[in-house]
């Protein structure tokens, strides 16, 4: 039985873009045939299983020609694979869509069309320009300016292009000369606006404004090349009004983002929403331990008084497996609840639980002087951690005349990267002193310099510190709102 094909839009870029119905037909994917513009936190929605496929095409440099990519949807359809052919802006839209859907229906093969947001749209919107606006014009001409290389003359009526109140192009940035000096000898006035734009809706985005006479010029001088989009018209006048996205205060800046997958989509969200280019690239990942629900099921509750998490992990683990186990809530009645930091009282909060202590600082240190401070002498403590973890906790309290059982709940693996970085970031963030050790088990000692660090905590900057990480900030606070607001502060001083 053959399996379905599915020709899903990624959009101009920007992951958020993507469609939701894109978003869920990624995460059935068995094969994934994606192109050159695909966004790697597109492709990380995928199963971990997926076959990814890669078929780029740059100018000059196509991994296969578009007749291969036909045969080889239809091979995996057949061979009963749920395939998700991923294709830049919308299907549709310059994008050879229409060809692979043909093909498919050729071969009868059960096929859909999920659009996307084009990019001749969405890098003018991101830019500052609105394609169409009442005080200068109610229509445009959307126009490739790559054509198909068997037709000798250009199916392009430049005398018809050149009466068109605004003028998006796609794939036209390799004869920009060209396509400005066809315009202006069809009657386009030389004073006419123009914009180029590159990399639209990511964070290497960049805009480039002239006319008509002097855009190829000053685009060559700059060193602008594909991918880009070219508009034209009285309405590239408004950017300087309009233009939201490249004031972000973390606009151009990459980051690389080190947390387990479990954790980083809060931060990465934080960040993205600044205007910062996200790697998100876990150096550790976090497990239950094999027999967690074995032991919390002999586990007697009854007999503490205290039961602390030290991390968000810790906290989900616990209480995700008591659950699952029969137990709820009330099984905790009759303990008081410690959390070492914001994050992990954070953590407790869909399992609707509060903690009754939360130390001002989120280390070890500060959590055993909170509980001491609440008197622990003769108290029964279950102390739900990692399984490597550090014992000034543990001995600090025993030393006080408690009883402690460590209770590891989860342990810390290191994580494979699925694609290398695309280049060297502007900062790296370390959540905890494991994820920093994950990073120095991928980065070879003498380029780690290369990598400045924002840090939680002076353990972390310790442990980044002592792995030749140099440290640039630490946020002020254990959350992930500090942790946000030092990358941002220190990244917009070193402008």
């Amino acid at each position: 039985m053959s399996g379905p094909v599915y020709l899903v839009g990624a959009g101009p870029g920007d992951p958020g873009l993507l469609t939701r119905r894109g978003a869920e037909l990624l995460g059935r994917a068995e094969v994934l045939v994606y192109d050159y513009l695909a966004a790697p936190a597109i492709l990380d929605l995928a199963p971990a299983g997926c076959r990814r496929i890669y078929v780029g095409k740059q100018a000059g440099c196509h991994e296969l020609s578009q007749t291969e990519i036909n045969k080889l949807l239809v091979e995996e359809a057949r061979a009963g694979h749920c395939v998700v052919r991923l294709k830049g802006g919308d299907p549709y839209i310059f994008g050879r869509g229409g060809e692979e859907a043909q093909e498919l229906g050729r071969a009868g093969l059960a096929f859909e069309v999920v659009p996307g947001i084009s990019s001749t749209a969405a890098a003018a919107a991101y830019a500052g320009i609105p394609l169409t606006h009442r005080d200068f014009n109610s229509q445009v001409a959307l126009v490739t300016g790559h054509e198909r290389e068997d037709r000798p003359d250009s199916a392009l009526n430049w005398t018809a292009l050149a009466q068109m109140g605004a003028l998006a192009m796609v794939m036209g940035v390799r004869n920009l000369g060209r396509v400005c000096q066809s315009l202006l000898a069809a009657g386009k006035p030389p004073a006419t606006p123009a914009a180029l734009i590159q990399w639209g809706t990511t964070a290497r985005q960049k805009t480039l404004v002239g006319d008509l006479t002097d855009l190829p010029a000053r685009a060559e001088l700059a060193g602008l090349g594909p991918p880009a989009l070219l508009v034209i018209g009285q309405v590239v006048t408004l950017r300087e009004e309009l233009n939201w996205f490249e004031r972000r205060p973390l606009f151009g800046r990459q980051i690389l983002v080190t947390r387990s997958r479990e954790q980083a989509s809060r931060l990465t969200a934080a960040l993205t929403e600044k205007g910062a280019e996200v790697w998100e690239r876990p150096t550790i990942a976090t497990r239950p331990l094999p027999d967690l629900a074995d032991r919390l099921r002999a586990l007697d509750l009854d007999a503490f008084q205290w039961l602390i998490w030290t991390s968000p992990n810790g906290a989900n683990f616990f209480l995700k497996t008591m659950l699952d186990g029969g137990r709820d809530a009330r099984s905790l009645a009759g303990l008081r609840l410690a959390a070492l930091g914001p994050g992990t009282a954070e953590a407790l909060r869909p399992f609707g639980l509060r903690p009754d202590l939360l130390p001002r600082i989120a280390v070890a240190e500060n959590l055993l002087e909170a509980l001491l401070a609440a008197g622990v002498r003769g108290s029964k403590i279950l102390l739900a951690r990692a399984q490597a973890g550090r014992e000034v906790l543990p001995e600090g309290l025993r030393a006080a005349g408690a009883e402690v059982i460590d209770f590891p709940v989860y342990q810390t693996v290191k994580a494979v990267w699925a694609a290398p970085l695309p280049g060297l970031p502007d900062l790296v963030t370390f959540t905890s002193a494991s994820t920093v050790a994950g990073l120095a088990d991928l980065i070879p000692p003498e380029e780690r310099r290369h990598y400045p660090a924002a840090t939680i905590g002076p353990i972390t900057t310790r442990a980044a510190e002592e792995h030749g990480f140099p440290v640039a900030v630490e946020a002020a606070g254990a959350g992930i709102d500090h942790l946000t607001a030092a990358v941002t502060d220190y990244l917009q001083a070193e402008k």
